[in-house]
Order: structure tokens, then C-alpha cells, then sequence
């Protein structure tokens, strides 16, 4: 399995601090994807639904730590990335090495308001509208 896309959406909330949806292999994309400030870092929280109960279920996530272990070191190097680069950057044009095999793959970043950090409102809705890839 290869994460050949990575689409982060920076937010500025008290302990969420993005979105992100992903490619598997080009060909299968995982959404709603989360990061969290936890009190030892940073951490994903997998797609998941509220149940009747209240309680939250996982909508999709890793069977085993290294699939896991995979996809958090690859999903939280491009946020790092993103977050720490001064630099502008190009929507879908944009490519940056991160550690998992040296590959580079695309870097795609929601668009960056040089006036006020979004409301999470406006994050979500600009998630909703650009994280679905046409399928060719």
C-alpha cells in the first residue's frame, strides 16, 4: 500500500488542528481524516460516525501498528511541512519529501488567506468542496 496523495486543512482550534483526506495507491481516498494536539504531541483521529448510544465508531482505520505507524508518519510529516514552510506554495503543483521510503509525492494545501486564520466553519466547507478527486 502507498499514500500517493496527502490534502491538509490547517485549522486554528484549541486542540484540532487539521483535516486531512487521503489517496491509497491512486486509486481508493480516505476523508475526514483529523489531527489532533494531544497532551504527548500530535495524533491522528480516524474518520468515524456517532452511534444511537453516543458513542463514536470508526468509519475506517488501520488493522495493525505498522499499516498505522505508516500512515501517521506520512499524514504528520506533510502537516509539518505545511505548517513550517514560509514559503507559498501552489496548490497541486507543490511536492516535498517525506520520511517512509524517500519518495516524494504531491502536497496539496487548502488555499492560504494572507488576511484572518478560517473559521472552522469555512475549513469545513472548503474541506467538503475540494477533497473529492474526480475519478477518471
Amino acid at each position: 500500500m502507498e499514500i500517493t496523495q496527502v490534502k491538509v486543512f490547517p485549522v486554528a482550534e484549541e486542540k484540532l488542528r487539521a483535516f486531512v483526506s487521503i489517496v491509497l495507491d491512486g486509486c481508493f481516498m480516505i476523508n475526514d481524516i483529523k489531527i489532533i494536539q494531544g497532551k504527548d504531541g500530535l495524533f491522528l483521529s480516524m474518520p468515524s460516525r456517532r452511534k444511537k448510544s453516543g458513542a463514536f465508531k470508526d468509519v475506517a482505520h488501520p488493522l495493525n501498528n505498522e499499516t498505522r505507524r505508516l500512515l501517521e508518519e506520512r499524514v504528520l510529516c506533510e502537516y509539518r511541512q505545511l505548517v513550517d514552510d514560509s514559503t507559498p506554495r501552489r496548490p497541486d503543483h507543490q511536492f516535498a519529501a517525506c520520511a517512509g521510503g524517500g519518495e516524494t509525492m504531491p502536497v496539496v494545501a487548502a488555499e492560504e488567506s494572507t488576511l484572518a486564520e478560517p473559521t472552522l466553519e469555512e475549513v469545513e466547507q472548503r474541506h467538503l468542496r475540494d477533497s473529492f478527486w474526480t475519478v477518471s
